[in-house]
């Protein structure tokens, strides 16, 4: 059953809706195909398109509401100037890049026209500007930093902040061992920090897509039961709210099709097949953010032994519903904005990331997957996209691959980028950017599959751009179990999205085990199977142990209002779970204050409840979040679903992490679920709320009750008839 979606498409152009709401945009050219994107995402998520632009540049209190809290969201917005270096940006994007875009952009726009605005946006009363190209420019260079490389700057700034609160050598090496050289205790100490970890600005961006951990695989057709072979991926974002983050879109061209998904304002086939190839995502944690230690005095920065040279100087204005204007000023030079005022005397941070002026070969490479019927011309189109990801790929004709893309600095030998370094020495700066051959890629492996989620991938290849991955427990747990597979499914593959078996709580059990009480709860871990089901009360009472764990070991050296702001206030402790956890479960270490890991285990042991009767279903729940009013509204008008319960934890395939950032209750889980054999011209997928932002749509939340269970739906491409449907 399919729903014609009218509109004033150009000739040659039709859309429909399939049975599960998943617009199929039907045309003769792939421009025509881009008009239609450009329509759907405006038809589907309008709402989530303006409120993404406003974020990004910086407009929140112009144009939402003149609150403190927005001030500091279009500060921290303004400071990053996504929206700048427009001109460059536009003159390098290829011609036909430039009419792809374009033709998006009059898609957008036509659906503006024929419905001016959503209503929530006549109630703060904004009406859209027009979707021009350099928002689709500016949304593509956020989407690349946001707790994506963003989390790489945090865990560099911690590592100042724990120099300045006296954190010995001893523990740091034992925390960021292999990456400390050139560290200058001294120097750092010396530092004025204007802008803590995780500022308190990111609290209020809902709209915006928080993406960290993900899952992906491909299978070659010599271990499959169809012989041709299987790509799966489900990238693991923010999952409470409304909207999700992507769109499932299906394009049938004449001689072609996609079926994946997208995400507004970005209109590319980031995931999903053509007839010929399919290629998944995952964050790569590529260091592309570094940091310079500036000495500053009189408005400018020293160069060299006694050379002083300024700034460049942006003064931005940032209006104010019924309020005054409030104008901020950013220092900039060759190592990014600096975090203070240069004349103030004193030394301060410098930061930049490598891809903040990117965009156009990003958007370049993209439009080449439209073609691409190979492996080695996908990984050659994905590695020139500009932000940090892993790729792998499958081709018809039998080949798998892997891919890391990123704009990753060249640094000096022995530099690894994680520790700030004089920014007056030039040996310091950056020396060009890795060339993507140089990045970690294989095809074919002999283990005939490839596995990414997250974790140490450097040594595959010939430079190292991974220096504080995530753990590797969910890789690893993934490529047991396809080991077992000689002949893997489809329905493998989905068993395996949704399993929630921890190495990780193996591992920390295997010590504590002898260790336990013989309580209710020490008889109850003894026993359990590391599985997060809904119905475990082993998983919960181990999150109690690991938590007491955490605070027994670092709480002592941070002290604990630090630990306790790490723990409920940022991401830190979940992103780089392993580097902790390698200090949990040494035998000794500086951080055990004398004691022996059993001594540690035993303590903490001691401190647990003698029974535990919740249920890990019951304890890990969200609540679906609409993404405008952030849970201010009344629960039964049904703008907020749920609180619905999340298997996984963090390091189990299907993961289910919830925490606290800034502020906001946040998710780590499966936003999207893709499925593909080569065998086959379909795409299995599956993901939480609907394809539409209109609360009282019936495609609203209509995806989600299937996601919970695991259930995936067929995306194929459109039938002959399908193509006489009505514009």
């Amino acid at each position: 059953m399919t729903k014609p979606i009218r509109a004033p498409a150009p000739e040659g152009v039709s859309m429909h809706r399939d049975a599960h709401g998943v617009p199929h945009i039907i045309a003769g050219s792939l421009r025509g195909a881009y008009w239609g994107m450009g329509y759907c995402h405006a038809l589907d998520r309008s709402l989530q398109l303006v409120l993404m632009r406003l974020l990004g540049q910086g407009r929140a209190c112009e144009c939402l509401e003149a609150s403190e809290e927005l001030l500091e969201v279009d500060r921290f917005f303004r400071r990053m100037n996504w929206k700048g270096h427009m001109e460059d940006a536009l003159a390098d994007l290829e011609p036909q890049t430039r009419d792809l875009l374009e033709a998006y952009c009059e898609g957008i726009n036509a659906r503006f026209a024929k419905k001016k605005r959503t209503w929530e946006l006549a109630m703060v009363g904004h009406r859209p500007e027009p979707w021009r190209v350099e928002d689709t420019i500016l949304l593509s260079r956020m989407t690349g930093y946001l707790t994506l490389a963003q989390s790489q700057a945090e865990i560099e700034r911690l590592l100042v902040e724990m120099v300045q609160a006296g954190v010995d050598d001893d523990r740091l090496e034992a925390l960021f061992g292999g990456n400390l050289e050139g560290l200058d205790r001294d120097l750092i100490g010396r530092v004025t920090l204007g802008e803590r970890i995780v500022p308190a600005a990111l609290k209020w961006l809902s709209p915006a897509p928080r993406a960290m951990a993900s899952n992906n695989w491909v299978i070659s057709g010599t271990r499959t039961r169809s012989g041709k072979p299987i790509m799966a991926n489900d990238p693991h974002l923010e999952t409470n709210r409304l909207p999700s983050v992507w769109v499932e879109q299906v394009v049938d061209l004449p001689d072609s099709y996609w079926l994946g998904a997208t995400m507004p304002g970005l209109p590319a086939p980031l995931v999903g097949r053509t007839a010929h190839l399919a290629w998944g995502v995952t964050y790569t944690f590529a260091d592309a953010v570094d940091s310079w230690v500036e000495q500053c005095r009189d408005g400018r920065c020293r160069r060299g032994d006694d050379q002083w040279v300024g700034f460049e100087t942006r003064t931005e204005t940032i209006r104010r519903k019924k309020q005054p204007d409030v104008t901020v000023t950013f220092y900039e030079n060759d190592h990014g904005v600096l975090d203070g005022d240069p004349h103030v005397e004193g030394h301060y941070l410098a930061t930049r990331w490598a891809p903040s002026q990117s965009g156009a070969a990003s958007l370049n490479a993209a439009c080449q997957m439209w073609t691409a019927r190979t492996v080695a011309e996908g990984m050659e189109h994905l590695g020139r996209i500009e932000s940090s990801w892993n790729w792998v790929l499958a081709d018809d004709a039998g080949d798998i691959g892997y891919q890391m893309s990123g704009l990753v600095p060249r640094r000096a030998p022995g530099v690894t980028g994680l520790v700030p370094l004089p920014g007056w020495r030039s040996d310091n700066d950056w020396q060009g950017f890795l060339d993507p051959a140089d990045l970690p890629r294989t095809v074919n492996p002999d283990e005939g599959f490839l596995v990414t989620a997250n974790q140490d991938l450097n040594e595959l290849g010939a430079a190292d751009p991974i220096n504080m991955p995530m753990g590797d427990h969910r890789a690893r747990r993934i490529a047991d179990l396809l080991g077992q597979a000689d002949q893997a499914t489809t329905e493998d593959c989905g068993r395996i999205q949704m399993d929630v078996y921890s190495i990780q709580a193996a591992e920390f059990l295997e010590v504590l085990r002898p260790l336990l009480p013989d309580t209710d709860t020490g008889r109850l871990l003894a026993e359990w199977d590391c599985r997060y089901d809904l119905g475990s009360r082993g998983a919960v009472a181990f999150e109690r142990f690991y938590k007491l764990l955490m605070r027994e070991v670092f709480a002592p050296g941070l002290s604990l209002p630090v630990h306790r702001h790490l723990t409920d206030a940022t991401g830190v402790f979940i992103d780089f779970y392993q580097r902790f956890d390698r200090i949990l479960l040494s035998q000794t270490s500086p951080w055990h204050q004398g004691r022996t890991r059993e001594e540690v285990f035993g303590a903490t042991a001691n401190q647990l409840p003698e029974r535990v009767d919740t249920t890990w279903g019951e304890a890990n729940r969200i609540t679906l979040t609409n993404i405008f009013f952030a849970g201010k509204m009344p629960r039964f008008l049904g703008f907020d679903r749920g609180p619905i319960p999340l298997r996984g934890g963090r390091a189990t395939p299907h993961q289910g992490q919830i925490y606290q950032s800034a502020g906001r209750t946040t998710s780590f889980a499966p936003s999207l679920r893709l499925i593909a054999d080569l065998a086959t011209e379909t795409l299995q997928t599956s993901m939480p709320g609907g394809p539409r932002d209109r609360r009282f749509s019936k495609w609203y939340n209509s995806g989600t009750a299937d996601w919970l269970a695991g259930r995936l739906k067929t995306l194929t491409p459109s039938k002959p008839g399908d193509r006489r449907l009505p514009g």
